[in-house]
């Protein structure tokens, strides 16, 4: 469950002008402070995303990365298993087998 910031519009209470609250995100926002009664409003806060560095971190995830090499011919920098390390645009059997990785 996501965690919310929340502000007092007033002066705040012995939780301080800011506090947080974990709530599901299907939850109404709450427009009063659930310790003192008095009126808050939702803050905006900076939410953590974490991306792929490198090739393997790609790789381990499930991602298919080509890199161009030449004109239609393009390298998979994280073939697995069957998969050809070179894709040719003519020659659709060395394209990436992505339905191996996507499932519904």
């Amino acid at each position: 469950m996501p965690i919310y910031e929340y502000e007092h519009l007033g002066d705040g209470c012995q939780h301080g002008k800011h506090f947080e609250l974990q709530q599901s995100i299907y939850s109404d926002k709450f427009t009063r402070c659930p310790y003192c009664g008095q009126e808050v409003k939702r803050l905006i806060s900076l939410v953590s995303v974490n991306t792929p560095k490198g090739n393997s971190d790609l790789k381990n995830m499930g991602f298919t990365k080509l890199v161009k090499r030449d004109d239609g011919v393009y390298e998979n920098v994280t073939a697995t298993g069957k998969e050809s390390r070179y894709w040719d645009a003519d020659k659709p059997e060395t394209m990436p087998d992505l339905k191996s990785k996507i499932s519904d």
